[in-house]
């Protein structure tokens, strides 16, 4: 066993011992308090069964003092009216449930009597107190089977004030006990000799409730079963005596001199015990789940260290050779982007070489066009000059009009050529995709009639301009290579003709069509250097679509090029259309 797995464990016992230790605490404080709230229900349940007990007494004490001053037993002592007394003592008997009554003259002798048994008077306290003129109570057992009775004497006065009779009333506590039998929590009542006179459970009658450690015993001995013990400041009695009787419960005492006895009260503890188990488990429970969680995270955190110094010192092995190993891809890198700037130059020179290819296959039909208007200027100046020598100026301004128009031609041409030829690097923005075409419509206008191909373009048919995102250089080098082409593809095709048409739909597109024998391959066309021409002086190298398929990915959009089911081939050039924020 290691020192840290040692060390590891001695931390976890502390732990638990800690953590019973205060969950011990946490019970116990529990308990009190849930005694505590016992106590008070249970002081309040024993003050309503004296309340109640001692009303119920109360009824007879007036009962006596009612019938010791009826006329009848008034009468009674003055013309012996016996028979009529025991008639009204009987029914006041029957009607409040009194057990006997007894009516007799102040020696005791009895006089009238209701029920059968007769007890003593006359030397009895209660018995003197009424003859004294107060009213007298006691409670006592009599007969073998010691039926208990609580007793009440009232005296009779005459005129003058004098005591002429006691009646004594006699109540059967069994019959008041009834309503009560079994209920909670367990009751009784004991006498100043600590007997057990009156109780809810008849099993505890007569029984010796002490006041000292011996707690309840039975009316035979002492109790074998019994314990008594304090939680705080409150008397526990653990004891065995039955289902009827709680095995642990809080006793709780509290006298009733009204009627000259100590009320007694049990309330089982379990549902305390329980509570406060309940929330000591929940705090252990807690404390062990925190504790848990703790130490797998320390756990954790010690695997992780470990790792991480296992992983730094496998890191630190690999830092050498991952030093030279950067060194040389640093060294790559660079040679990379010198590699990379050396081909978008070649690039941008292969472009512009597309666009001198282009206009060397244009050179001899552009400059027919450009002879063609120069000739007729020179002809129109000199008809112009002859009719000015003859003083017919209208005539002279027809030609000057006509030198102008032509003169306008040829800086179109011009001006076209040159922007085509220019090596540009303008930035991407507004095109008008209808001038763009017309531009390269007219750049490859003298090719195409020098070779007879009809051309089926005009810009007419469009209301306005139609305005795309691109390059208005770089997109006329795509429609002049597109358009000579097709001009190519169909040099030996008895029909020649193109098609050019704009679909200004939700994706922008153009799209030039060819009457010639089609494509061969699609799947190569825009293929460097792929040409199914010879590669000659006059003939190109195969690189027109390949840079055209750059020139339009650079603009969003995409070419593509296919054969039409009734022959030729058609290409459709995809572009997105301008928008404000693309400004922006």
């Amino acid at each position: 066993m290691t020192g840290e797995y040692r060390s590891r464990l001695l931390i976890i016992a502390g732990f638990l011992c800690v953590v019973l230790l205060c969950a011990a605490g946490i019970w116990r404080y529990g308990y009190q308090q849930a005694l505590n709230q016992l106590e008070k229900q249970g002081n309040a349940d024993l003050t309503l069964a004296a309340d109640r007990l001692a009303g119920q007494l109360r009824r007879y004490r007036e009962l006596a003092v009612f019938m010791a001053e009826h006329p009848v037993l008034n009468r009674f002592s003055e013309d012996d009216g016996a028979a009529a007394a025991e008639r009204v003592m009987r029914e006041a008997a029957d009607k409040t449930g009194a057990f006997a009554m007894y009516y007799s003259d102040p020696e005791g002798n009895l006089l009238a009597k209701t029920g059968d048994d007769v007890m003593p008077l006359y030397d009895s306290a209660y018995f003197q107190r009424a003859l004294n003129g107060s009213l007298g109570a006691a409670h006592l057992t009599y007969g073998e089977v010691r039926k208990r009775v609580y007793i009440v004497a009232a005296p009779s006065f005459d005129n003058a004030a004098n005591v002429i009779g006691v009646l004594t009333v006699l109540v059967d506590l069994a019959e008041l006990e009834w309503d009560w039998i079994g209920g909670r929590p367990v009751v009784f009542f004991a006498t100043p000799e600590d007997e057990v006179f009156l109780s809810n459970r008849s099993e505890l009658l007569f029984w010796r409730a002490g006041s000292g450690d011996t707690g309840l015993q039975p009316a035979g001995g002492p109790a074998g079963d019994f314990r008594k013990f304090r939680v705080g400041r409150h008397d526990i009695w653990s004891m065995n005596w039955g289902s009827y009787l709680p095995a642990r419960a809080l006793h709780l005492m509290q006298p009733v001199p009204v009627i000259d006895m100590t009320g007694h009260a049990l309330l089982e503890v379990d549902t305390a015990r329980r509570l406060a188990l309940l929330q000591a488990s929940v705090f252990a429970l807690i404390c062990l789940v925190f504790g848990a969680v703790l130490l797998q995270t320390t756990e954790r955190r010690r695997t992780l260290a470990r790792a991480n110094a296992l992983l730094e010192a496998r890191v630190a092995e690999r830092t050498a050779e991952l030093s030279g190993t950067n060194r040389a891809l640093r060294h790559e890198v660079a040679e990379r982007q010198e590699a990379e700037a050396a081909l978008k130059k070649a690039q941008a020179e292969l472009v512009q070489a597309g666009k001198l290819s282009a206009l060397g296959q244009m050179s001899a039909g552009i400059s027919h066009e450009l002879n063609q208007p120069l000739m007729a200027i020179q002809q129109f100046a000199d008809n112009g000059l002859a009719f000015l020598h003859r003083g017919k100026s209208d005539q002279a301004g027809e030609n000057l009009s006509r030198i102008t128009q032509l003169a306008a031609r040829a800086a179109r041409i011009i001006r076209n050529l040159r922007a085509f030829a220019r090596n540009e690097s303008e930035p991407m923005g507004k095109v008008d995709l209808v001038k763009v075409i017309t531009s390269a419509v007219e750049l490859t206008e003298a090719r195409l009639r020098r070779d007879a191909v009809a051309l089926d373009w005009r810009a007419e048919d469009y209301d306005g301009p139609v305005f795309a995102w691109g390059g208005e250089v770089r997109l006329a080098q795509v429609f002049v290579n597109l358009i000579n082409n097709a001009a190519d593809a169909m040099s030996t095709a008895g029909e020649k003709r193109i098609s050019i048409r704009i679909n200004p739909g939700p994706r922008l597109s153009a799209t030039i069509r060819d009457t010639g024998p089609g494509i061969a391959d699609p799947e190569k066309i825009f293929e460097p250097f792929y040409s199914t021409k010879e590669v000659t002086g006059e003939e190109g190298m195969g690189l027109g679509l390949s840079i055209s398929y750059g020139l339009v990915q650079s603009f969003g959009g995409a070419i593509q090029g296919r054969n039409c089911a009734d022959g030729g081939a058609i290409f459709t050039v995809e572009l997105e259309h301008w928008h404000e924020e693309q400004a922006a």
